[in-house]
């Protein structure tokens, strides 16, 4: 059925492309040949719709939990779109399909485009994929033909000739960027060698097909394959057996170009901008800076890393900076600052023990870590005595998986554990170990639900032994802790131990409402004591951040009292939305 173009159909919108993205993400990443053969295409994108997704998720989620509840306007929701695929933009490709999205938003958030009201909904898309083009084009220093922008304009114009409802339109685009992903290989060199289409425009396709879904209400037809015939396209003397996919070493800057990747965001005006784009198109190619309003995602190959670094601090405050080395080798990368704190950017070093960009020595990977995820500064900081990697979640703003694969390439090891703490984190902790993996770091992913597990898990972590017995004594641990949480009701509502009203204590056993109390310690004591029934050696009490010590003594008590041989640690987590996480062991 057919979906009005609105602030519902939006969020629908990024979670189909979403999971989309996520299902094509390594066929993306294999077919990844221009501008660069890095095969991170498809994670890159990922990471970028992620980013917007997760943006557009918390506008909802911000409106209802304001005290005057209501909904987003689709203004509210494409602008967060926009600045979420902004901020989270990764590669070339990542920060091309950002200013698409900007531009999109530019128009759809005004309502009437270009001042007529009487303008409808199919028309709003047909403009908005219009400006969405030119921006894009305007953000490359030098558009090549044959990429993602070439799929983009041929969404727009399918677009513009169609007529009918927005259903039928953003169809249009579909099928017309389908087509014209079909024709890149006869358009770029580098594709008919290979015998692939363009990365960066099959992950468009695939992101207009999201668009498509959400507003008819069905599915488009699915993509023709990414090697449309590879021996037909490639051309004499090329794509012979045994030959490597691209038709270009593996090893360095494929074909002489620029040995590094730089990516920051910047807080800079227009003129500084204007300036620092003549500048860095000076200095390496495949440029692209995106954005506006005093806030841009800038994305440039360079040989001189530091020089691109630099030129960002001359135009405003560059932050979040990364740099990748096109070495075929396991890649080091850096997020530095925030707006207040601008900073050179860092190459960490990598396990080979050869020279970085600065002539400095290169130092060892340590064999094998853990990075977990935590909801308070207590528990980051108890992670961090045992010796693990932490990543403090904030409230209603989980962790994106660029955040854990930045943790990752922090922890600096060869192997490393990944503790999402999170039901809801384990998409996104498989997407970072897999672009982890990607360069060269073994990761184990261990489904831990809660932080108490997560704590079980280190609590057995060891180092000397192999990965995989480490991996399967910390998952037996997480594996053998039930988990609860309290929690203080914001509404009515139903749950599974019945109807609870606003300022209700709510004990959850495994993520399900068992218990609905008026006091917080009671109502734990209520939790505990059916905890227990099933058996129990140790309790694990992670405190709040407002909860008084009293409780825990209370607690305490409780269970030496009457729960004989059964020991209680406590711990103030910190954590700014639970007041209590148990843990039994």
């Amino acid at each position: 059925m057919p979906h009005t173009l609105d602030a519902d159909a939006v969020r629908t919108w990024c979670g189909l492309a979403l999971d989309a993205l996520g299902r094509a993400r390594a066929d993306i990443d294999a077919i990844n040949v221009y501008p660069v053969a890095d095969g991170d295409t498809g994670t890159n994108l990922y990471l970028t719709v992620e980013s917007a997704a997760r943006a557009v998720d918390a506008a909802f989620d911000g409106h209802a939990t304001s005290a005057a509840v209501s909904r987003p306007t689709l203004a509210d929701v494409v602008r967060a779109m926009a600045h979420g695929a902004l901020i989270g933009a990764r590669g070339n490709s990542g920060t091309i399909l950002a200013q698409l999205l900007r531009g999109m938003a530019d128009v759809l958030a005004d309502g009437t485009p270009d001042g007529n009201p009487g303008a409808g909904e199919a028309d709003g898309l047909r403009r908005a994929l219009r400006r969405a083009v030119d921006l894009a084009y305007l953000a490359v220093a030098h558009p090549v033909e044959g990429t993602v922008l070439t799929v983009a304009v041929a969404a727009a114009e399918s677009a513009e000739r169609a007529t009918g409802d927005v259903a039928t339109v953003a169809r249009a685009a579909y099928e017309g960027a389908r087509t014209a992903l079909q024709a890149t290989p006869g358009q770029l060199d580098a594709l008919a060698r290979a015998g692939v289409v363009d990365a960066g425009g099959y992950g468009l396709v695939t992101v207009l097909g999201g668009l498509a879904q959400a507003l008819s209400g069905e599915a488009p037809a699915a993509l023709a394959p990414a090697r449309p015939g590879r021996d037909a396209l490639a051309p004499t003397g090329t794509g012979g057996q045994g030959q490597d996919l691209v038709g270009c070493s593996t090893d360095g800057a494929p074909d002489g170009g620029p040995a590094f990747e730089v990516i920051y965001l910047l807080e800079a005006d227009d003129t500084a901008v204007t300036a620092l784009r003549e500048r860095l198109d000076a200095l390496g190619d495949s440029l692209v800076v995106v954005g506006g309003d005093g806030l841009w995602n800038v994305h440039v190959h360079v040989d001189d890393a530091g020089a691109a670094v630099e030129a960002g601090i001359q135009a405003g405050r560059p932050y979040r900076i990364r740099i990748t080395h096109f070495d075929g080798a396991a890649v080091r990368k850096a997020g530095l600052g925030g707006p207040d704190r601008p900073g050179p950017a860092i190459v960490l070093p990598d396990q080979s023990g050869a020279q970085g960009p600065t002539g400095g020595p290169r130092a060892e990977r340590v064999p094998r870590a853990v990075v977990a995820v935590v909801p308070g500064d207590g528990l980051a900081a108890l992670c961090a005595e045992a010796g693990a990697t932490a990543v403090a979640t904030r409230p209603g703003e989980p962790p994106a998986s660029g955040e854990l694969v930045d943790a990752v390439r922090r922890a600096h090891a060869r192997e490393v554990v990944l503790l999402p703490n999170d039901s809801e984190l384990h998409h996104a902790a498989a997407a970072a170990a897999a672009q982890a993996r990607a360069e060269g770091v073994r990761v184990a992913v261990i489904p831990t639900r809660s932080a108490v597990q997560g704590i079980a898990a280190l609590a057995v972590h060891e180092p000397g032994r192999s990965f995989d017995e480490d991996v399967v004594a910390m998952t037996s641990a997480a594996g053998a802790t039930r988990y609860a949480e309290l929690a203080v009701a914001e509404r009515q509502s139903w749950t599974m131990a019945g109807v609870c009203q606003a300022g209700d204590v709510l004990g959850m056993i495994d993520g399900d409402v068992a218990v609905i109390g008026s006091e917080l310690a009671a109502t734990a004591g209520t939790v505990l004591d059916r905890m227990l029934a099933a058996g129990g050696e140790m309790v694990t009490l992670v405190l709040g951040a407002d909860l008084p010590d009293e409780v825990a003594e209370r607690l305490e008590r409780h269970v030496r009292e009457g729960h004989f041989a059964v020991d209680t640690v406590v711990y103030r987590g910190g954590q700014p939305t639970a007041p209590l996480i148990i843990g039994i062991e």
